[in-house]
Parts: structure tokens; sequence; C-alpha cells
């Protein structure tokens, strides 16, 4: 079950519980808006955030709101609905076997993704973990591109080659999933150091984050990486997802120390609710405005929930019950959460959601169909680019002298 230390925050939502009630002027007439939110013009709304962070060894916070326009609820909204809709049918293609291997799957957590990206700029380095098709679909993908790459097509992300756990799309500073536990957060250091070296003197740097799980938040490589971002004050972000299992073992049963955000020791830190979007993208935007200007790293803690199992291999229902799925799924879910917010905020109504989401459910199928339409990769060029450079040169490539095969008769040489 969830650790107690963790669950007063994960366990709240803090636009639904704001205390003041808000209201808006319209032709004379006062109309009841969003709960915790405040009409400021026709088209902007101030949200209530109050109850949404926890800060360490910080003398700032983010603000407790944020101003949103419709058009920018409205596109997380489509994001992380389109989201939702991929990683569903990744889980029917799986049991179709249409997808093999390793598969993870992100439902329940789209609003982390979807509030950094929103919080942001294109030319920030990002590295996560192998959880990381809806990073993948952020960052410059398609559905198209990611289930390609599932169905292990040359028309995939990473043409085919790389599966559900190594998506990378550098033209979007996407450095991609990583297969092994931790393993991207000392990558995610090289990123900083990077950005830190490139940067303009006198002006904010471009940050880099590398997000991991609360399974991983105890790695060595991980201390190794803090203690050399802060002595060299990188423009580092570790982001802890915190969905509370790890690979099915509860927090409270796998680390002496649940309060990741404050796992950095010197280094400050940042919990916050990961499961509304608008806490997320001003959360974010706060970190990347104090890690930017040079004030070293910080460590960032999402409180957010899968809802699949670790991998599809796993129910997901052995070290925790159908009850406190359902529970989530009903009071906190970030999808509905973000509807709830339009409806009340006066940005749409309930028909025009509905007709969102039958588009984009429509958009979805057609996009799986276009990553079946491709092939896999064949053994020539396919199967060699990328492997051996000849000259250092970006796009040229050579083929090995020899590639042993299994029946050495088929074996190739070139």
């Amino acid at each position: 079950m969830i650790a107690s230390k963790a669950a007063s925050l994960f366990l709240r939502r803090s636009i639904p519980t704001a205390a003041a009630a808000a209201t808006r002027s319209n032709a004379g007439r006062t109309i009841g808006a969003a709960s915790g939110a405040r009409m400021m013009s026709s088209d902007t709304v101030t949200f209530d955030l109050t109850g949404s962070f926890e800060t360490y060894k910080l003398d700032t916070a983010p603000n407790d709101t944020i101003e949103m326009t419709k058009e920018e609820l409205l596109e997380h909204f489509e994001l992380m609905y389109t989201m939702r809709r991929m990683e569903i049918t990744c889980d029917n293609e799986y049991k179709a076997r249409a997808i093999r291997g390793f598969c993870h799957l992100y439902d329940g957590q789209e609003a982390v993704a979807t509030g950094i990206n929103a919080a942001f700029d294109p030319e920030d380095s990002w590295i996560t973990s192998y959880r990381c098709h809806c990073t993948a679909l952020a960052r410059g993908g398609s559905v198209a591109s990611v289930l390609g790459e599932l169905f292990g097509n040359v028309d995939g992300q990473t043409q085919g080659k790389g599966g559900s756990m190594h998506f990378y799309n550098k033209a979007h500073n996407f450095f991609g999933g990583q297969g092994i536990v931790g393993a991207q957060v000392p990558v995610g250091l090289g990123l900083a150091f990077a950005n830190h070296y490139n940067a303009t003197p006198g002006k904010p740097m471009q940050v880099a984050i590398a997000c991991y799980g609360d399974g991983a938040a105890n790695q060595g490589q991980i201390w190794e990486s803090a203690n050399m971002a802060s002595l060299w004050k990188l423009p580092m972000i570790f982001c802890i997802e915190n969905n509370h299992y790890g690979m099915g073992t509860s927090i409270d049963r796998h680390s002496s120390h649940s309060d990741y955000y404050k796992m950095g020791n010197h280094i400050p830190g940042v919990r916050m609710d990961g499961m509304n979007v608008l806490a997320v993208k001003e959360g974010m935007r706060f970190v990347k405005d104090y890690v930017g200007q040079g004030n070293g790293p910080m460590y960032v803690e999402m409180m957010t929930y899968r809802y699949h199992g670790h991998s599809m291999s796993d129910p997901g229902t052995t070290y925790r019950n159908r009850e406190e799925i359902a529970l989530t799924r009903s009071t906190r879910d970030p999808l509905e959460f973000v509807k709830k917010t339009l409806i009340e905020a006066g940005f749409a109504d309930a028909e025009q959601i509905k007709e969102t989401e039958k588009r984009i459910r429509k958009e979805v199928a057609e996009q799986v169909k276009q990553a079946k339409s491709s092939s896999p990769p064949t053994i020539e060029p396919h199967l060699f680019q990328y492997v051996y450079s000849k000259d250092g040169g970006k796009e040229q490539n050579e083929f090995p002298p020899h590639v042993r095969m299994p029946d050495f008769a088929k074996s190739k040489w070139y």
C-alpha cells in the first residue's frame, strides 16, 4: 500500500478543494465558474493550485495560481487523451501479439509528461526511463511513429530497431528511453553539462531533465550524478515519477526514505501533484527557471499513479488491490480532472468534449492502420545503418566486412 509519508499529497487534488469559489461577470450577471478558478476574461482563467506543492531547502516556491487560456487547456487535454488512447491501443495490440517483448504503459501518468512539455522549451534536453511512449509522442512523435516502432517496422521512430524501451528523437532534444533502471540519469547529467558548456554568458541556460521511477531512486549512479551536478552547478533536474510501486513493491517496503524530493541532501527539491497537469506545468516552470539561472540542480517528485502493472507481463494486482485502482480512476484521474476543469471554466461543454474524444479515437485508429501498413527493416540497407560510421560523417554509413549468421552459409561478406 501507499507509504504514509507520501499519502497526504498523493490523495489530495488541489483545484477542486480550493476554499474560495470563483465567479465571472458577463453582461451584468454573475456566473459560477470552476471551483478554485477566477475568470480574468472571456478566454483566460486563473486557477488556484493551493496544496499542490511541497518544497525543501527553498526560499521561494511555485505560484499558487496559474493562468490558462481555452486554447492551452484544450491542447493539453487533446495530447493527454491521445496518450491514453495510444496506450490502450498498445495494450490491445500486445494482447493480440502484434507487439512483442517488453512493454511498459504510461496511462494514469499523462499529466506528468504533458505538464513538463508545456513548461519546457524545445531546446531543453529530456531523457527518461523505458516507460517512454508518451514522452516520445509529446516530444515530436506521432501515434504512427510510436506504434510503428512497437510493431518493429521501418517507419517507426527508430526504424524498428529500438522497440518499446528505446525511442529517440534528437531533432526534438528527446534522448530516449533507457532500458536499464536508472541508467538514463548519468546520460541526463551529460546533457546538462553540454547545456552548461554551450550556454551564452549572461543568459539563462537550457535545462536537462532525467525522469525515473521511485524504484530507481536509490541507484548509486544517481547519487554520483547528483554529486557532480551540485559541484558544477549544472542545470539538471532529477525527476522522480513516484507511482508508488516500483516494479511491484510499495515504497514503504523498498525505500527507507520515501520523501524523494528531499533525497538530494543539500540539493533543493519540490514535490508536486503529478495528477494535475496545471500543477505540473506551473511547478516545472518554477524548476526550469531556478536551475536555468545557474543555481544548480533540483530534485522533483511527481506524485502520480500507473493504472497498468509495471509491464504488460505484470497484472498489477498482486501487490495492490483492484479497489485501490478503481478509486484512483474515479477520484484522481488526470484526464477526468481536465475535462471537469474545461467544463467548470466555461471553455467547453460535455458534448464538445465527447466530439473531441471521438475525433481523437478516429485519428488514433487511422494512425495505427498506417503503422501496420509499414514493413520490418531489411538486412540491406536498414540493419547496419548507423552502426558503423565512415569518416565520422552523420549520414555516411558502411557495412562491416563480415556478419556471421547462425547458419554460416547465410553469412554476409561486404
